[in-house]
């Protein structure tokens, strides 16, 4: 009974604009929203808004949500952020309900940020500083904090990358450079591992830094059945990357 009670400690009904009581709790008539996280997980926060490229949220997603189908580890609770419960649009035209609004939810403790690349990264996004907040309060407590693609530009504004060295997308490396010229910044590699900061080259290689992630809280073995479960070939000696921890 203990077990349960913890469970649902975590289930959160977010409120819309009309509400009505039900057995002393209110409820939106218009809008329900319910989001369960298990207990004993990392909860992995999916930073998702208008623009948002399909490969670099599904790919870690999906290596991601995968972990709770294996056993013997802590696995990970996938949930998405944005700065509304209303609809997003990635750039592809898919259509994502977000789970919590971090401009007015109480967001659960966030263990992995993951950024996925978003149309206007490069510019307007970075003139978002309630946005910029949320990633540097996430910082503050996460165990890592990871990008794919353009999504190394946020936590580079966001100056949470000042220390280490990091990696985005290859064509924009020049103006990554330009943009933040106090940046360590490498290039010809796929992702880089510095401290708690994991960046990566973005597109369908935001699978391998995922699978790498994994491998490094859970083991090999693990990342290789994650991979195979996706059909992907997994070998890290095979990966460009570099590690420096």
């Amino acid at each position: 009974m203990k077990k349960k009670v913890l469970i649902l400690s975590w289930v959160i009904i977010a409120m819309g604009c009309t509400q009505k009581k039900e057995n002393g709790k209110e409820v939106s008539l218009d809008e329900e929203r319910v989001v369960t996280l298990e207990p004993n997980r990392y909860n992995v926060a999916f930073l998702i808004m208008d623009g948002t490229y399909n490969t670099e949220f599904t790919a870690p997603f999906d290596i991601f949500q995968h972990t709770i189908y294996r056993k013997n580890i802590k696995a990970m609770n996938t949930f998405t952020v944005a700065n509304t419960l209303k609809p997003i649009t990635t750039f592809e035209g898919v259509r994502i309900l977000p789970d919590f609004d971090y401009t007015k939810d109480s967001i659960p403790q966030i263990d992995i940020l993951v950024v996925p690349s978003a149309e206007h990264h490069l510019d307007t996004d970075l003139k978002d500083t309630t946005m910029l907040n949320f990633v540097k309060a996430a910082d503050k407590n996460a165990l890592f904090m990871t990008s794919h693609c353009d999504g190394a530009f946020v936590l580079a504004k966001a100056g949470v990358l000042d220390e280490v060295t990091s990696t985005t997308f290859p064509s924009d490396i020049g103006t990554y450079r330009e943009m933040f010229p106090q940046l360590k910044v490498k290039d010809s590699v796929l992702f880089v591992h510095d401290g708690k900061y994991i960046t990566s080259a973005g597109g369908a290689k935001s699978f391998e830094a995922a699978l790498y992630l994994c491998e490094y809280l859970y083991g090999k073995e693990i990342a290789e059945s994650l991979a195979k479960g996706l059909v992907i070939d997994w070998n890290l000696d095979e990966v460009p990357h570099l590690i420096l921890r």
